[in-house]
């Protein structure tokens, strides 16, 4: 029977960045939400395993084998060291690509639940969470699409503060933002950020008075990511001039701008705005939270 599981777009609400260990990894402390809007990665009869890609993202992405979908299926066969029935993957990819919003993690994410229930797997949590971690830093946070703290390299967290019902746009200019070359400027930049946790509530009251909390954080990669490509500093001068917008702010390593508005009816009408002003642009309105329920 196929089956079906989302993968939804991720947004760092802060991302401070520490400067690089002896292994070259920087230290993160980073609060993640999840949107309801996302990827899709579901399973078909097929006669050995294989990945089938559709959607209007689907011509931006690596080839089959090295997509992170296929590496996850692959870590998670290698895992359970035993023959499991063939399986075809079909990947919606309606996120775009290299855009600091996890699509790639959290399409393996998906991919490795999804198997786990297909094939019945006796594989607990915490193993599935390692599979996770070795496809990238982004990993474990997005296996399970549920707001979190992440730290280290992204393999520890901990429960996110009480989050109210956060409506919020999310803008791309159509650019792509190389990781790489984001942490590459930001090591030339120097501009190192601490990452001791900052002390936080126990819950938020609402959109407004988390912004404000907000406010006093940062993402400590988006001057790199303006310097890569000035395009991501255009975006977010110009959500951050907005009325709707509480607080506006690159996600991740840059490419997809944020901006968390009080109400619905807000967002709505950023977006529309938005749109007609950048007809090139990304333009996406979503709630924040998760975890987000699978398709049927």
């Amino acid at each position: 029977m196929a089956r079906a599981a989302f993968a939804p777009a991720k947004v760092n609400l802060f991302l401070h960045v520490g400067a690089p260990g002896a292994d070259g990894y920087h230290p993160i402390c980073s609060l993640m939400a999840f949107a309801d809007i996302g990827d899709r990665v579901s399973t078909f009869d097929a006669e050995a395993l294989c990945l089938v890609v559709a959607g209007p993202f689907a011509a931006d992405l690596a080839g089959d084998d090295d997509n992170l979908v296929m590496r996850a299926a692959r870590a998670l066969i290698a895992e359970v060291r035993r023959p499991v029935a063939p399986v075809g993957l079909s990947l919606q990819k309606l996120l775009p690509v290299a855009s600091g919003l996890g699509g790639g993690s959290s399409d393996a994410g998906a991919a490795l639940r999804l198997l786990r229930e297909t094939f019945g797997l006796s594989l607990d949590n915490a193993r599935l969470e390692a599979l996770a971690a070795g496809l990238g830093s982004d990993g474990p946070a997005c296996l399970w699409g549920a707001p979190a703290i992440v730290e280290g390299r992204g393999e520890r967290l901990s429960l996110a503060p009480g989050l109210p019902p956060l409506d919020a746009v999310l803008v791309r200019a159509p650019v792509v933002v190389s990781t790489a070359a984001v942490y590459g400027r930001f090591d030339e930049l120097g501009r190192f950020g601490d990452v001791a946790r900052p002390v936080l509530p126990d819950a938020f009251e609402d959109a407004v008075d988390l912004a404000a909390w907000l406010s006093g954080q940062r993402n400590d990669l988006e001057a790199a990511a303006i310097a890569v490509e000035p395009e991501v500093g255009t975006v977010l001068e110009t959500l951050a001039n907005e009325p709707e917008a509480l607080l506006a702010r690159v996600s991740g390593s840059g490419g997809t701008c944020f901006a968390l508005c009080a109400s619905d009816m807000e967002a709505e009408s950023l977006a529309e705005r938005l749109e007609a002003m950048a007809p090139g642009w990304w333009v996406q309105r979503c709630r924040l939270g998760g975890p987000w329920p699978d398709p049927e």
